[in-house]
Order: C-alpha cells, then sequence, then structure tokens
C-alpha cells in the first residue's frame, strides 16, 4: 500500500510539473519572461539536472537583463554538475549579452576544449552555440566533435548550419558527408536537398550539386553518387542523363530496373518520348521481369500510337503481344490500350466495346474494373452516347469517390457535360474537384472552370462559348475537319469576344494534326497580336518555336521564339523547357 501511495504521488508530481512546463513554454512564447522565469525557476529548483528547465530559466533571466543572477546560476551549476561543459557557452554568450566579447571568448574556447572529454559533449557543447545564434562556433564544435570521434555524424547539423549562413555548396557536401558516413540517410538528404534545387539544370544550386556530385563519383566511386545524379537529372527533367547513371548501376549489378521504368514514364508523361523509348528498349534487352517487360511493351506501343500513322504496323504489335503473353490480367492495360488504338485510331467501335466489356469477366479489382468504365464511357463519347456514358462515368464516380480513378470520373462527367453546353452542372463538377489529390485532375478542372467563367460572363445565352464547346467534341472524335470549320465559325461570327484567343489556339493545334503548318502559324501570331501580354502569348511562342523545331526543321525561327520566351516572359511555365531546348540548340549542353 505504502508503495502504491508513492507512485501515485510520483504520477500526481509529475502531471503537476508537466502543466507547469507548458504554462511556463505559453508564458515565454508570448514574451512574458518574468512570469516564465518564475515557473522555470521553480522547476529547475526542484529537478537541477533537467537541462531544459536550467536553459528556460537562464533564457529568461537574459531577456529580462538580469545578466549578474545569471553567471551565479551557471556558475553554481557547474560546481554541482561539472560534466555539464556545454554551459561555459551559456556563460560566455552572457558576457557578449553585455557587449563583453573579450570575456565571452575564454569560455568559448573552453567549451571547444572540453568536446576531447566525451562524444556527448560533441552535440551538447554544438547545440550550446546554436541556441546562442553563434553560427561558425557551432561548426566549429560539431567537426572537432567528429574529428576526436569519427563514429559520430554530426553532419545533418552541419548542413542546416551551412544553409543558415546561405553558404549552399557547403551544405550540400555536408547532407553528401552524411550519406558517405551512413547510405541509410540517402532520402532523407534528398528531401532536404531538394529545397534548394529547381528544374533548372543552369540554376546555381544544381550546378553545385551536379559538380560536388560528378567530383565524388570520379575520386570515389558509390552507388548512391549515381543515385543522387540520376535524381537530379530527373528533376531536371533530363531523362537520357538519368538514364545514364541507371545504366552504370545496372552494369554494376547494384541498379534496379524499376527505377527505370520510373524514370520511362517520368519521360513519356513530359513528352520526352525519345528519351522514353530509350529506357523501355535498355528494360527490354536486360531482361526483365514478365511484369516490367509488359509495362516497357505499353508504353512502347504509347510512343508508337503519338508518333506513328502506320495503323498497320501498331495493329501486328498489338497481336503479337497477346501471342506471347495472352489475354489476362497481366496485359489486362496493354488489352484497354488495345480497344483505346481500335476506337480512336481505326473507327472500330463494336469491337472496342466487345473487348473491354469482356475484360469486365476477369477477376479484377475495383480500380481496374474503374479503368475500363471510364475507357468504355470515352468510346461512348466518341459515339454521340452521352447518356449511356454518362452512367459509367457515375458509376465509377460512386464506387470510387476519395481515388484518383473516381475523381477522373466526375472530371470526365463535367467535360462531357461541357460539350453538350450543360456548362452549370459541369461547373459544379469542376467545383468539387479544384482539391483533387491528384494535380493534374486538378489543374484540367481549374483550366475548364475558367474557359466557362470567362466566357459566358458577357453572353448571358452563351452562344459562342457553346459553338466552341462543340468544336472540341468534335475534336474529341477525331472530326478535324468539321471542328476547323467549327472553330472558324466562331472566329467570324464573335470577332472580339473573350473566346477568340482560344478559338485560335485551339484551331492552330488541329491545324497542326492535319499538317497544315502555315495555317498554324497564322494563328499562332493572330494570338501573339491580339495581345502581347495575355495569358496566352506564351503558348503561342513556346508552340511557334516547337513546331518550327519539330516539324519545319528550322532551328533559326526556333530559336527566336525559344528566345522570347526567355526574355519575354520570364513567369512562363515554359521558361525552364525553353531555355533548356534554347541552349541546346546553342550548343552549350553540358553533363
Amino acid at each position: 500500500m505504502r508503495y502504491f501511495l508513492l507512485f501515485v504521488i510520483l504520477l500526481i508530481s509529475s502531471h503537476i510539473g508537466a502543466q507547469d512546463q507548458l504554462l511556463g513554454s505559453q508564458y515565454y512564447r508570448n514574451g512574458d519572461y518574468e512570469k516564465a522565469s518564475e515557473i522555470f525557476k521553480s522547476l529547475f529548483e526542484k529537478n537541477p539536472i533537467n537541462s531544459n528547465y536550467l536553459n528556460y530559466f537562464i533564457d529568461c533571466y537574459q531577456q529580462l537583463e538580469r545578466f549578474n543572477e545569471v553567471e551565479v546560476v551557471i556558475n553554481k551549476q557547474l560546481i554541482s554538475l561539472p560534466e555539464q561543459d556545454y554551459l561555459y557557452v551559456k556563460l560566455g554568450y552572457n558576457y557578449q549579452l553585455q557587449h563583453q566579447y573579450e570575456k565571452a571568448l575564454p569560455y568559448y574556447e573552453k567549451a571547444l576544449k572540453s568536446i576531447e572529454k566525451s562524444p556527448n559533449l560533441g552535440y551538447q557543447v554544438g547545440k550550446a552555440f546554436q541556441d546562442c545564434h553563434l553560427v561558425d562556433y557551432a561548426l566549429q564544435a560539431y567537426t572537432k566533435a567528429m574529428k576526436h570521434y569519427p563514429t559520430s555524424n554530426y553532419n545533418a547539423q552541419i548542413a542546416f548550419l551551412y544553409g543558415e549562413k546561405g553558404e549552399v555548396e557547403k551544405m550540400f557536401d555536408a547532407y553528401l558527408n552524411m550519406v558517405a558516413h551512413n547510405p541509410d540517410y540517402l532520402n532523407i538528404s534528398k528531401s532536404y536537398i531538394g529545397n534548394f534545387i529547381t528544374d533548372d539544370a543552369e540554376n546555381e544550386h544544381n550546378k553545385s550539386l551536379r559538380k560536388l556530385l560528378l567530383q565524388r563519383s570520379q575520386t570515389n566511386p558509390d552507388t548512391n553518387w549515381n543515385l543522387l545524379l540520376s535524381w537530379l537529372f530527373v528533376q531536371q527533367q533530363d531523362f537520357n542523363k538519368a538514364l545514364i547513371q541507371e545504366k552504370a548501376l545496372i552494369k554494376r549489378n547494384e541498379g534496379d530496373l524499376k527505377n527505370i521504368v520510373e524514370i520511362g514514364k517520368m519521360a513519356f508523361e513530359n513528352n520526352d518520348f525519345m528519351a522514353s523509348k530509350n529506357c523501355f528498349f535498355f528494360i527490354l534487352e536486360s531482361p526483365p521481369t514478365v511484369e516490367i517487360a509488359l509495362t516497357a511493351e505499353r508504353y512502347l506501343l504509347e510512343i508508337e500510337l503519338v508518333n506513328s500513322k502506320n495503323l498497320s504496323d501498331i495493329e501486328t504489335k498489338f497481336q503479337t503481344l497477346f501471342t506471347s503473353y495472352g489475354t489476362t490480367r497481366n496485359t489486362l492495360e496493354i488489352a484497354v490500350l488495345y480497344a483505346d488504338f481500335l476506337a480512336f485510331k481505326k473507327n472500330e467501335i463494336t469491337e472496342a466495346l466487345t473487348i473491354l466489356y469482356q475484360l469486365l469477366l476477369l477477376p479484377l479489382t475495383n480500380f481496374e474494373k474503374g479503368t475500363i468504365k471510364i475507357k468504355i464511357a470515352d468510346i461512348l463519347v466518341f459515339t454521340n452516347k452521352f447518356g449511356n456514358a454518362l452512367i459509367h462515368y457515375t458509376q465509377v464516380q460512386n464506387e470510387l469517390k476519395n481515388h484518383a480513378i473516381g475523381q477522373l470520373a466526375r472530371f470526365k462527367i463535367a467535360q462531357t457535360s461541357y460539350f453538350k453546353g450543360d456548362f452549370e452542372w459541369a461547373q459544379s463538377q469542376l467545383s468539387v474537384l479544384k482539391n483533387s489529390t491528384s494535380q493534374l485532375i486538378a489543374n484540367d478542372a481549374l483550366d475548364l472552370n475558367l474557359l466557362i467563367t470567362d466566357n459566358a460572363t458577357i453572353d448571358s445565352l452563351k452562344v459562342a462559348l457553346k459553338k466552341y464547346a462543340m468544336a472540341e467534341l468534335l475534336a474529341f472524335q477525331n472530326k478535324n475537319k468539321d471542328a476547323i470549320d467549327t472553330l472558324q465559325l466562331v472566329l467570324t461570327n464573335y470577332k472580339g469576344h473573350s473566346i477568340e484567343d482560344e478559338a485560335l489556339l485551339k484551331q492552330a493545334k488541329l491545324f497542326e494534326k492535319t499538317n497544315q503548318f502555315e495555317a498554324a502559324i497564322t494563328n499562332y501570331l493572330k494570338i501573339i497580336q491580339l495581345n502581347s501580354k495575355d495569358i496566352l502569348a506564351d503558348d503561342a511562342h513556346y508552340f511557334l518555336a516547337e513546331l518550327y523545331l519539330n516539324k519545319l526543321n528550322n532551328v533559326p525561327k526556333a530559336k527566336e521564339y525559344y528566345e522570347k520566351i526567355i526574355f519575354d516572359y520570364p513567369s512562363s511555365i515554359y521558361l525552364v523547357d525553353a531555355r533548356k531546348k534554347y541552349r541546346n540548340l546553342r550548343g552549350d549542353e553540358m553533363l
């Protein structure tokens, strides 16, 4: 019973102490140092070995400029607990606050000297200097601790301090030292380094990191330097360079094909189809597992669908894959892609839908079923069967509300309503998607919502917007000539309407699709002439540059329009890509 009572007393005492600490911390944060000091003084006197209470107590007194009392408290503590050498930092700082730096210096040196006694003092002294904002002394403390105790690792603290000083290259070097000391810190280092680099390869910090990694990989080859170089190149969207690093790892039997799969996917999503092909061809030569091989084959087919017009060759490739791997859950994504090919490229609607409905008979997850149903609905929209399409989209949206697939279905519902001219219902769906977990869906929803809002305000009947939406539907249905003609009606009948630049841009992209390049150029130039400061002006410049480079092989003209983006549109989303391509064309590409 006696022990039980003692336990209860200790428990109550601990609870009261915790409450007092919270109250003292609140006073401290509010700048009420007088009240805070009273609480922490009381807590410290009850528990003199608690350095947290002591540090708060000292800091409160220093804020109140009770420097003499601080000196007494610290000296008394050092007599009582002489192993707390970090207090020499506090004592020195107490003099520095009184502008007596010459008196502070010996105590700082004494604190640094004490590190030689114990590895624990390295952190305590370094942290004390940090808390007193004595960054250079803190760096000395941590560096000295690691010199005397090589097993200690204070590189994270050193990196943070260099970051505070704005010495980013030294900060990077410390993070790399941290990884060299313990490879388990690789991902942590990437997360911190990632705050300082951008997607621009010519950014000063990117160049510093690249230089440090190349130096290390040459003087001390290590898997981690290849991994970090690969990661850096991915951030810069230099996917071929990332692939080089991953291939080097594979050759040393230290790489992972899954990393190359991810690089290939990202290259595809960023329209770098050459880099994507390089990734997936390398994977197929490796050799990969069946799962990875099928992923590579699917993306290679998707690239073919984007770039090739030889439908019979593509058909043969699909059939070869089905012969090799069968039609099972393993080839589900390829089968869905094949149905898309049949419907949208060959206009074989019945066969495409038959394949998709047969796939639904397989033992699938709800996510797999959702993907197939969305594809079915897309094909139904393609054939003007809006009612049935909305039923399928709605089923997916209801079954997978909080998943990206369900959110995609909701966007498709909004888009289909937009095609039909039901703008109010479309916007009601789009407003929900502004917080979508998928940034791509959220951005698409925002763009469509802005298009409706901006072009419905001055036209209560929304006649021009309905025509434009009809043109977008025709374009979705591959009725390119009809879409171009419909957009021309918008441009002719609603000249000066806010939708004019959107119609010019949409028509220009369709002109490109149908190889009417001069007509596309005319439209892009009209957008720029309408208003060179308009939100679509930088789009027009970028698409002109891409057209001249990729379709007309006119490098000087491409350079001209990339350069205009660099100098005239510094906030453009195309800036980094334009700068990269401009430098490549100028011939100053570097590793």
